[in-house]
């Protein structure tokens, strides 16, 4: 008696299915190839096998199945089901195509309702050899200040609301969860364990290759970066120490999240990108993705650097913070600062910036005029300004401080432009300057200039991916009232 192809087929797309819904996505692909190989046209396993791809973000290669399978007969009787999924491939094979993303719908709901659905992106970024550490990701043109570099789920995230009483308790409990989380995944997913190994472990860098950016694209070739090397526990850690990136307060903005809202995710692509103190680019956690644009202008051939920590900080102050992190920070900016410190009137000048009650307008005034006499020229005072941050904010956030110093400090435009040069956009950086244009009288429609200069500034922190008046919406400006300000601060 000869068998139906499509009653042989079905345990093989019915243990597919069933996998899938574990997760196990490797061992449900081989069990649709098995299905296909004796059914090529099998309705149902080819709706498992699209289904599964989209899971992995792997686009184009699942639209083709869910074609496939509209093909068939039985997609009449499913036609609304095939159709959703057809539609969904589209839009997410045309956004990872063209990184055409656009947050602002959800913007201007206040961040409520259902988050944007986002695809994996890849623009114009290569991974080289790193003359700050090991592998870096480069940008392969000029790129604008908020231009999107790239957009990649998390492999795996853990998160939390931290309560100060039980934070170190709860930082314990969210890292051993998300250590958990990425074990499971790259057990379950020979692809994605495939990914995770092209990252470091740290004492490794010099002898790993440079990986073809290629890998981690959603079209990439599921064979492409196949390895027989086994992911142990102890390198796992090792792993998840160099290249886990934390969500913090700033990123939990974006997401309208609680202040004390924290996590800690793994982004295959993102890990590559090194720290450095003048950094130029800036990342937005919205749901399991990460999505990284530049926070400045970037030039082709350019590394591409986050901030670790808060870069607005003495020297003294980040190469603690670098302690922290486990190495040392050897960029421009601190090099640069380096040979400065050693001055003794920089010396005090740190000192005092630690101390209350101190008069800001003398410390900022004498620092500029140190700059004058060093001949510090250029991005040399970005980067000292920077550095002082907190006193020059303090100095303009005070009218009583400005009525005093103003004539003999810069112009609050003039520090904002050089540290932005320097170290790209910051929230804390545009709050003082909108401040500064309302303590002057200047709304929406009284300059033109001004204005202009806070959309680059906003596009710098939030990246194009918002549009002009989700962008307004959230710096909280508008044209009737001549209100300007930063929501949330």
């Amino acid at each position: 008696m000869i068998q139906n192809p499509t009653n042989i087929a079905s345990p093989f797309s019915n243990r597919a299915e069933a996998r899938a819904r574990l997760f196990e996505f490797s061992e449900a692909l081989k069990d649709c190839e098995e299905a296909l190989s004796i059914e090529k046209s099998h309705f149902k396993t080819l709706l498992c096998k699209g289904k599964i791809l989209l899971s992995m973000n792997r686009y184009k290669m699942a639209l083709d199945c869910f074609k496939a399978a509209n093909l068939d007969p039985q997609a009449n009787e499913n036609c609304d089901l095939v159709n959703g999924f057809l539609e969904k491939c589209k839009k997410f094979e045309f956004l990872s195509r063209t990184g055409g993303f656009d947050v602002s719908d959800w913007v201007l709901s206040g961040f409520r309702g259902k988050m944007p659905e986002l695809a994996e992106y890849i623009g114009a970024v290569e991974i080289q050899k790193s003359e700050i550490s090991g592998r870096g990701l480069f940008a392969t043109k000029n790129v604008e200040s908020g231009s999107l570099l790239f957009v990649t789920k998390a492999v795996a995230v853990d998160r939390a609301i931290m309560d100060q009483d039980s934070e170190e308790n709860a930082q314990l409990v969210i890292w051993k969860n998300f250590i958990d989380k990425v074990m499971e995944t790259a057990t379950k997913c020979t692809v994605v364990k495939n990914l995770i190994l092209n990252l470091s472990a740290g004492e490794d860098e010099d002898i790993l290759g440079i990986p073809e950016i290629g890998f981690f694209r959603p079209e990439a070739d599921l064979g492409s970066v196949v390895s027989c090397e086994k992911l142990d526990m102890g390198r796992m850690l090792s792993i998840l120490d160099v290249n886990s990136i934390l969500e913090d307060a700033i990123s939990a903005k974006v997401l309208g999240k609680n202040a004390d809202y924290q996590g800690v995710g793994l982004w295959i692509v993102a890990s590559f990108i090194n720290h450095s103190c003048d950094p130029n680019v800036r990342r937005l956690h919205i749901g399991d993705y990460v999505i990284v644009h530049a926070a400045r202008d970037v030039k082709a051939g350019e590394e591409l650097t986050f901030a670790y920590y808060d870069v607005l900080s003495p020297l003294n102050n980040r190469r603690e913070m670098a302690k922290n992190w486990g190495f040392v920070c050897k960029c421009k900016r601190c090099k640069f600062e380096e040979n400065v410190c050693y001055k003794q009137e920089m010396r005090d000048l740190e000192i005092v910036l630690g101390k209350e009650q101190v008069d800001m307008g003398s410390l900022v005034y004498r620092l500029e005029e140190g700059m004058r006499r060093w001949m510090v020229r250029g991005k040399g005072k970005g980067y000292l300004r920077a550095s002082f941050w907190e006193a020059y904010s303090k100095v303009f956030g005070s009218e009583k401080v400005m009525r005093k110093w103003g004539r003999k400090v810069p112009s609050v435009d003039n520090v904002v432009d050089s540290v932005v040069d320097c170290v790209g956009s910051d929230e804390r950086i545009l709050k003082v300057f909108l401040e500064g244009l309302k303590k002057g009288g200047i709304g929406i429609n009284g300059g033109i200039v001004e204005m202009e200069k806070i959309m680059k500034i906003g596009r710098g922190i939030y990246g194009k991916v918002m549009k002009k008046q989700a962008m307004k919406t959230l710096l909280h400006f508008d044209g009737n009232n001549q209100e300007l300000g930063l929501k949330g601060y």
